[in-house]
């Protein structure tokens, strides 16, 4: 270990323990969340926060520049008293004479701190040399009566700073490799602790007296020299814990659906003549059987009248909009419309598209691109289907109240 040598020696790879910063940067992770004020983390959408979270605290490589490297020369005062060629009474003291200094500027990218921690993997003859404004300096000095060739010294430098380098590589890929997981982790964590805290809150009975000292924003840390990502915004007023429909019911009900696909292909004749209306009834009356009579069409909702609509309890839990494919532009305004429909307890929504006639490739791009494309997209979400897609969306006026949006296409017949 040689945590002990300061960097100004010159030392490199040896000052820190590469695998403690990166276990105390994974740490950090758990104290940032711990300390966001409750409602500024609970009104954040949790993916946003988790992606901030792994941006800043992931590790870049160190990479050389070679291609961009360049030299500098200076005549200076060589100190040769412990040159063994020279005869010198006194070493107690420096004995300078006119020499020559070479000095050998690669550019990198990464971050500098790398360069003064040793990985699992070190040597006991570490390199040596300097860093300054995301440069790695090479020194060489020698006596002007005995001009040395400094270019092996410098090969051998850095051959031996790649070296070091590579040992590191493994341990900073597999830090940013847990990385998701650990941020996941706190969050998730810090919100069960949150919500059960407010469910036992109401339990009393009695009000709540908010903390008039409590934080509205969130100081960010410093951190080390890099490009920090922003804290994603949140609503600055008290979060309130909304209901939610298990993601297993609303693949249920995608699946009821999905299956009717099949009903239309081997009952061609039946459905070639029906509209958006007849279509969407055969909808309701298989998602009705399986949701006990819950499921209403054209109900009026927020500014309009959604085509399917589930309901648990006195909230909106899914709701869907049929539509025959008419192109991108028609497609973009039904998004719009299911998203004017849902209030901010929607977090489940699906558009059923009936393609008749038109290469279904075609329309399957046109969906795609035109999601991707509207203001209140978010992400895709990895959703094998050979005939559907699955994004996250954000409500009308706030970023951090995220919907599912699958959409599914279907083939009806001529």
């Amino acid at each position: 270990m040689y945590n002990s040598i300061p960097k100004s020696k010159g030392l490199l790879f040896v000052t820190n323990d590469l695998s403690q910063m990166l276990q105390a940067t994974r740490q950090n992770i758990r104290v940032e969340v711990d300390a966001l004020e409750a409602n500024r983390l609970l009104n954040t959408a949790p993916e946003e926060l988790k992606k901030y979270l792994v941006e800043k605290n992931s590790v870049a490589h160190v990479a050389l520049k070679r291609d961009e490297w360049y030299a500098d020369t200076q005549e200076v005062q060589v100190d040769v008293r412990y040159d063994s060629r020279r005869w010198i009474d006194d070493t107690s003291r420096p004995v300078l004479v006119p020499g020559e200094r070479v000095e050998v500027r690669v550019p990198f990218d990464g971050e500098a701190e790398l360069f003064y921690a040793h990985a699992n993997t070190w040597s006991s003859n570490p390199p040596r040399g300097v860093i300054q404004n995301n440069e790695l300096i090479l020194r060489f000095e020698f006596p002007a009566d005995q001009p040395a060739d400094v270019r092996p010294n410098v090969d051998r430098t850095l051959k031996d700073v790649e070296e070091h380098l590579g040992w590191q590589r493994p341990m900073i890929d597999a830090h940013n490799a847990q990385l998701p997981n650990v941020a996941e982790e706190a969050i998730n964590s810090r919100r069960a602790r949150l919500l059960a805290q407010s469910e036992r809150a109401e339990a009393l009975g009695i009000p709540i007296r908010r903390r008039t000292d409590a934080p509205t924003t969130y100081a960010l840390p410093a951190s080390r020299k890099k490009a920090v990502p922003t804290l994603p915004p949140a609503a600055s007023t008290p979060y309130r814990p909304e209901p939610t429909w298990p993601m297993e019911q609303y693949e249920q009900a995608l699946k009821i659906m999905q299956d009717m696909a099949l009903v239309m292909e081997r009952s061609p004749e039946a459905f070639k003549t029906m509209g958006e209306e007849d279509i969407r009834q055969h909808f309701l009356v298989q998602l009705n059987g399986q949701f006990e009579g819950k499921v209403t069409g054209e109900t009026f909702n927020m500014s309009g009248k959604t085509d399917i609509l589930l309901r648990e309890g006195d909230r909106n839990a899914f709701i869907a909009e049929c539509k025959f494919w008419k192109g991108p532009k028609a497609f973009a305004q039904a998004i719009d419309q299911l998203l004017n429909y849902a209030t901010w307890r929607d977090s489940k929504l699906a558009i059923l598209v009936f393609n008749r006639g038109i290469e279904t490739s075609t329309v399957l791009a046109g969906i795609d691109t035109t999601a991707k494309a509207h203001s209140n997209f978010k992400r895709a979400i990895n959703w094998p289907h050979d005939s559907g897609f699955r994004y996250i969306f954000h409500s009308n006026g706030d970023a951090n109240r995220e919907m599912t949006l699958t959409i599914l296409v279907f083939h009806v017949p001529k």
